[in-house]
C-alpha cells in the first residue's frame, strides 16, 4: 500500500494524455498465482491514457503452459478485431513469458511486448521455493485437480517446446521490453535479459513492479512510440 500511495502522488500517474493510446488494445496477462485483479492499476493508467486494456482472463495463471498460451492467443485474436488493430502485450513474471509465446505464435496481431520481472531465459529459474510451490500443483493435477500445471509442463515436451520457443528470435516488427530489478526477491535479475528484447532496470520488489512509479516511467514513452506502429 506504501508503494501504492508513492505511485498516485507521482506526474506519471496524475498527469495523462488521453489521447495518447489512440484506442490501442492492450492485454494484460498476470504473474504466476495472481488474477486479472492483480493488474488492475496498470489497466486504470492505460484506459486514462486512451488505451483499451483488458485482462487475459486465465483465472490464477496456474495452469498448464501450452493451454493457457491458447488461450491467450484467442483472447488477443479477440480484442485485435474489436479495436481494429494490432495488440500490445503486457505480463508481468510468468505472465510476460506467456505473452512471449503467444507473439510467437500470432506475431501479425502483436504491436509489442512488454515483460517486467520475467525470467526469459529460463522460465523455471525463480527461487527454490516459487518453484516448489509451482510443482506442488502438479500433484493436485495428477490425483485429477483440472486446471493446473501438470509434470509435463517442467520436464516434458510441453515444457521442452516452451524453452526453445523463448530462446528464439521475436519476429521481425514486434518491438520488445524486459523491465526488470536487482533487488527482485523471486527472480534473479540476470533470467530476464532476453537477449531480443530492449532492457530496462528500474527499483522495486518482484510482485511490487506493477505500482512502482519508475515502472510507468519506462512503459510510457514506449508504448506511445508503438501506438504509430
Amino acid at each position: 500500500m506504501a508503494g501504492v500511495r508513492e505511485l498516485f502522488r507521482e506526474p506519471v500517474w496524475r498527469v495523462a494524455d488521453p489521447e495518447q493510446g489512440c484506442g490501442v488494445g492492450v492485454v494484460l496477462v498476470p504473474g504466476f498465482g495472481f488474477p486479472d485483479s492483480s493488474l488492475a492499476l496498470t489497466s486504470k493508467w492505460l484506459a486514462a491514457r486512451g488505451y483499451r486494456p483488458i485482462g487475459a482472463r486465465i483465472g490464477f495463471n496456474v495452469g498448464c503452459t501450452t493451454d493457457l498460451v491458447g488461450r491467450i492467443a484467442r483472447r488477443l485474436r479477440r480484442h485485435a478485431e474489436s479495436t481494429g488493430g494490432k495488440v500490445i502485450l503486457l505480463g508481468q513474471s510468468r505472465g510476460g513469458w506467456l505473452s512471449r509465446l503467444v507473439a510467437s505464435r500470432v506475431p501479425d496481431l502483436v504491436r509489442g511486448l512488454v515483460m517486467f520481472g520475467t525470467p526469459v531465459l529460463d522460465p523455471l529459474g525463480a527461487k527454490p521455493e516459487s518453484v516448489r510451490a509451482a510443482r506442488m500443483l502438479t500433484r493436485l493435477s495428477a490425483i485429477g485437480l483440472p486446471g493446473l500445471l501438470e509434470e509435463d509442463c517442467f520436464t516434458g515436451r510441453c515444457f521442452q517446446t516452451a524453452k526453445a520457443a523463448l530462446a528464439q528470435p521475436l519476429s521481425p516488427g514486434i518491438p520488445a521490453l524486459s523491465v526488470y530489478s536487482k533487488t527482485d526477491g523471486v527472480v534473479p535479475w540476470r533470467l530476464c535479459l532476453d537477449p531480443y528484447a530492449d532492457w530496462a532496470e528500474i527499483h522495486s520488489s518482484h510482485v511490487g513492479m506493477g505500482v512502482t512509479p519508475a515502472f510507468y516511467q519506462v512503459i510510457a514513452p514506449l508504448l506511445a512510440t508503438w501506438t504509430s506502429l
